[in-house]
């Protein structure tokens, strides 16, 4: 991305994807120009250059709380920077950030970046059942503000609920959707292939999915049916 920008900002998929790692791992310097974009996995940030198009190289940053050093990309727009305050976000933003600009055709890819940025998928087996799997897609942030802007959002896009939480002496807000609104809400997110995502959180999820997959038809087959999975993340 060139420092003096001249054409005008676009939605595209592939920034409403960058919006959602700004909103979680990204970063606005008080200077009103420069921005950084931080994650413990190279590929991430090598994903979020790429969808913005940008030359600088990839560099290492300390860790407050450890030894550890972290790719981290650092870049200066003074006509992006400006654009991403317009949607809302600001410097210092981890407990203040709050309502964001997104267009509905782009929310989808925006949620999927915020995911990568900020969110979890787990799953395990159930003992109080038999051979019971269960899964879970969370959401987190410090900001109650955006939690509570993020939750209905969702809900108006794919009328799933969610279940929010929080917990912390400084509170941490959860999203949590369980099983079956997370199949909704996973086949939405990834509704095409070779979407800029997180490859290695993308291969987990296809892995409880087709965990899932052959488990539910394990229990039809049991109950006299049989059903093909629908590839849903392929």
């Amino acid at each position: 991305m060139k420092p003096r920008r001249k054409q005008r900002i676009k939605w595209s998929p592939g920034l409403a994807y960058v919006v959602g790692l700004i909103a979680t791992d990204g970063n606005l310097r008080q200077d009103g120009r420069h921005m950084d974009f931080t994650s413990n996995d190279l590929q991430l940030v090598k994903t979020f250059k790429k969808c913005l198009g940008l030359k600088n190289k990839i560099g290492l940053k300390p860790s407050g709380s450890s030894n550890k050093k972290y790719p981290r990309i650092q870049f200066g727009d003074i006509v992006f920077y400006n654009w991403l305050l317009n949607i809302g976000l600001t410097p210092n933003k981890t407990k203040t950030i709050g309502k964001l600009k997104i267009p509905n055709k782009f929310f989808l890819d925006f949620l999927r970046g915020h995911f990568d940025g900020d969110g979890s998928c787990y799953s395990y087996w159930d003992k109080r059942w038999d051979s019971s799997f269960m899964f879970y897609v969370k959401f987190y942030s410090a900001s109650k503000k955006h939690i509570l802007w993020l939750r209905p959002k969702i809900k108006n896009l794919l009328d799933i609920n969610g279940d929010l939480s929080a917990s912390g002496k400084t509170p941490v807000y959860q999203l949590k959707y369980a099983k079956r609104e997370s199949r909704i809400l996973l086949s939405s997110m990834y509704y095409k292939k070779n979407l800029p995502c997180l490859k290695r959180k993308y291969k987990k999820i296809k892995t409880i999915l087709k965990t899932d997959d052959k488990e539910t038809n394990r229990l039809l087959k049991l109950n006299g049916r049989v059903m093909e999975p629908v590839d849903i993340y392929a």
